[in-house]
């Protein structure tokens, strides 16, 4: 079963890629997880409880990425057994500089086995669609909480260069007006000499 998706967080591309790879983000953004433990950059273990439909399973196994791009994605798969089967499945992600911060697509598969997968059968694409927008839904939460995006700084700049630009026309005028006034005394003084003839 394979599931596509995107979602637009409020955070630059370079923090939701921290985020990403951060365990305890990554402990809060996984539906259901209880523990995580990190082996290495790219290998983790877990322990998941999950409910499809009726039927409640607890998974223990292992969290793995792979094909890193830093930071414009990677694949996160995990693979994990339980008394009632078996899940495996990952997800490639892709992140995107947009205006609004970052565009995180998505493509989600998932494989369900054992017991599980004949019990809670209808269950389980609706389950899976419903726990993947819960896990982004959530990294957008908390990324946008580590590191918001803010227009201001940008915006800034060129408002700047555009008073310099201003600057220089307001001497302009205020020359040409010191150089009017200059002979306005000169027809003062010739104005002087007509009084004495008289």
């Amino acid at each position: 079963m394979k599931l596509s998706d995107d979602v637009i967080i409020p955070a630059t591309r370079e923090t939701v890629w921290k985020a990403l790879n951060d365990p305890q983000v990554l402990k809060q953004c996984i539906p259901g997880c209880e523990s995580i433990t990190k082996h290495s950059d790219t290998s983790m273990e877990a322990k998941v409880t999950l409910k499809l439909g009726p039927v409640k399973a607890s998974y223990k196994g292992a969290v793995t990425l792979s094909d890193l791009d830093p930071p414009n994605g990677y694949r996160i798969s995990g693979e994990g057994k339980s008394l009632m089967g078996s899940a495996s499945g990952g997800a490639d992600v892709r992140l995107e500089t947009v205006p609004e911060g970052t565009r995180l697509s998505y493509d989600v598969d998932v494989q369900v086995g054992g017991k599980i997968a004949s019990l809670a059968a209808r269950f389980i694409e609706p389950t899976s669609r419903m726990l993947a927008g819960q896990f982004f839904e959530k990294l957008g939460e908390i990324a946008g909480k580590m590191g918001p995006v803010t227009t201001a700084a940008p915006a800034a700049e060129p408002a700047k260069k555009k008073q310099a630009a201003k600057k220089p026309a307001a001497k302009k005028p205020a020359a040409r007006k010191a150089a009017t006034r200059k002979p306005a005394p000169k027809k003062a003084a010739a104005k002087k000499p007509a009084k004495k003839k008289r």
